[in-house]
């Protein structure tokens, strides 16, 4: 009950400013009062996150948040659902389930739209979920393929030229889709996979003058593409296939001032129907908890807004000797 109704009572506070009715704990129970729509609408928040407490999860008020805005939407059934939902069975035999109130939403909108596009820090299961989903498809039957693709940007440094052929230089840009799909379905048969092309990973440029039917479809770190990029990936897309789009826009290496795809893409199509937004946030990363703490010490810093794009100090190159013969310091 103490979760329930949260410290203060701040989660009946919060549910009584968004339906309109008063809400009363008594004995073990919570009394709701208001006219009949708002109401039941209230018990139907407290009946989701009493679900959410009972299994063990400690929420938080951006899942009280979230639950109100599925209440609202009239999908808190479906996200209790997606909670308890098994995504896919890996090749260790562990069942992959949402570990988060924002993930279910995440598993959810994909289920009920044909694009996606997910935005959320490090660690939120962003890309992991996708390609979970993806194989879980394949598995299925509801897709013949799987198509990967990431924009070619890299992270605050010059890497200079690369060894080997096309695929060999691309290949450490593409790693961590590589990294996930191993986690799934493991190395032997994700190479297997990758040999017949039934999984392909490629350069998001790649992807130009394609049509993609009956496949599930991920843009991954899209935060690094333009608008025109976004666009051209979102047009590939044909009979039968499903796509996402994700990416964390706090973490672009764009140049400065060049506006993110992602960002673009998820304010112009929000309302587009067919077409699903979900945003995660610090409370959906499931990563070692140091992670969570180092997002938070980078979203309450003055310099965040500056991100990749901070300009280092110069350094210093000696250029004369003093009047003792020694290089200045």
């Amino acid at each position: 009950m103490p979760q329930v109704v949260g410290s203060r009572d701040t989660n009946l506070r919060a549910v009584e400013q968004r339906f309109d009715v008063r809400l009363v704990p008594a004995d073990g129970a919570v009394m709701v009062f208001g006219d009949r729509p708002e109401a039941t609408r209230a018990a139907r928040a407290i009946e989701t996150l009493l679900h959410l407490i009972q299994n063990g999860r400690n929420t938080s008020p951006a899942d009280l948040d979230l639950v109100l805005q599925a209440v609202i939407d009239d999908t808190s059934e479906q996200v209790k659902e997606a909670l308890n939902k098994t995504i896919i069975i890996t090749h260790r035999n562990k069942a992959l389930t949402p570990k988060t109130l924002g993930q279910a939403r995440y598993v959810y909108t994909v289920a009920e739209h044909d694009v996606v596009l997910c935005s959320g820090p490090a660690g939120t299961g962003k890309t992991f979920l996708a390609m979970a989903m993806a194989m879980a498809a394949l598995r299925s039957g509801e897709v013949s393929r799987i198509v990967l693709t990431r924009p070619i940007v890299e992270a605050g440094e010059q890497l200079g030229f690369l060894p080997g052929d096309m695929l060999e230089k691309v290949e450490p840009y593409l790693r961590p889709l590589h990294d996930a799909l191993t986690d799934i379905t493991g190395f032997d048969r994700l190479q297997k996979l990758l040999a017949r092309r039934v999984i392909e990973v490629m350069p998001l440029a790649y992807m130009r003058g394609r049509t993609v039917n009956d496949a599930f479809i991920v843009l991954d770190e899209a935060q690094n593409t333009t608008p025109a990029q976004v666009k051209m990936f979102l047009t590939r897309m044909g009979f039968g296939s499903t796509m996402i789009v994700t990416g964390d826009a706090t973490q672009t290496d764009l140049p400065p001032g060049m506006l993110s795809g992602l960002q673009h893409a998820m304010s112009l199509l929000s309302h587009v129907k067919g077409v699903g937004i979900c945003r995660l946030d610090r409370n959906d990363i499931v990563r070692h908890p140091l992670v969570q703490r180092i997002v938070d010490a980078y979203e309450h810093s003055p310099d965040a807004t500056a991100g990749s794009h901070a300009t280092p100090p110069p350094i210093q190159q000696p250029s004369a000797t003093n009047s003792h013969g020694n290089m200045p310091t």
